[in-house]
Parts: C-alpha cells; sequence; structure tokens
C-alpha cells in the first residue's frame, strides 16, 4: 500500500528488546484537507534509517504493509487484537516538471509538438 502524505512529527528509535528496534512518525494525510487525518506509521530493525533523511514539514510517498494480530489475556482468555502500518519506503515527493527542471530540461510544451498532431492539422502523416 502506498500514501502521499506531509510528516508531522518523527520520534526516536525504541530499543524494544537486545534484537528488535522500531521508530515511529506521523504524518498529516488530506485526502478531503476540511479534514486531514494523523496517521502513525513505524519502521522495525534496518528500517528505522529511512527516517534520517526527512523531517517534519516534508511531503512524502509511504509504502507500507498492514500487519495485524491477535494476543490472549491469559488471566481472562479474552481475545485483544492490533493493527500496525509498518513502512518499508520512504520517498521524497516528487513531480514530473520538477524532475525535468532538476535534470535541465524544461517541461514538455504544446509548442515542442511535430507539426502533424495538432488538431488544426487534415493532413495523415502517413
Amino acid at each position: 500500500m502506498e500514501i502521499k502524505a506531509k510528516i508531522e512529527k518523527i520520534l526516536p528509535t525504541q530499543q524494544i528488546t537486545g534484537t528488535f528496534k522500531k521508530r515511529e512518525f506521523v504524518v498529516e494525510y488530506a485526502e478531503n484537507p476540511q479534514y486531514p487525518e494523523f496517521i502513525k506509521f513505524e519502521c522495525i530493525q534496518d528500517k528505522c534509517e529511512l527516517l534520517d533523511n526527512f523531517a517534519p514539514g516534508q511531503t512524502v510517498m509511504v509504502s507500507f504493509n498492514l500487519k495485524g494480530r491477535k494476543w490472549t489475556d491469559p488471566k481472562n482468555g479474552e481475545d485483544k487484537y492490533f493493527n500496525s502500518l509498518q513502512a518499508w519506503k520512504i520517498a521524497a515527493e516528487s513531480n514530473s516538471a520538477t524532475a525535468s527542471a532538476a535534470n535541465g530540461a524544461p517541461p514538455p510544451s504544446a509548442a515542442d509538438e511535430p507539426d502533424w498532431l495538432s488538431e488544426d492539422s487534415d493532413d495523415l502523416p502517413f
């Protein structure tokens, strides 16, 4: 799954056990800008370092897996369910115009089209 959102907060890495670590971050997701949602993701193990290159306020694409697990309370046998969003890739937002400008090439314009593509032409190119 993938989502485009703005980083709200990046939390420090937590060493949960001697061999397991995680790092959480929150994004502001505004599918409807009037009602933004704040969504918490986690990175685990070697993915914790993915967040080192980002800062709050940046718009990013987050690729993630939806994880779920069941836990049974040993005292009363009651089942509880937990969900987590595990990010495995974070990329800075980019668009083709920005990428073209960064490469020194201007974005394509209608003036760059061959004459045979214009709607005014009745001639077939073949």
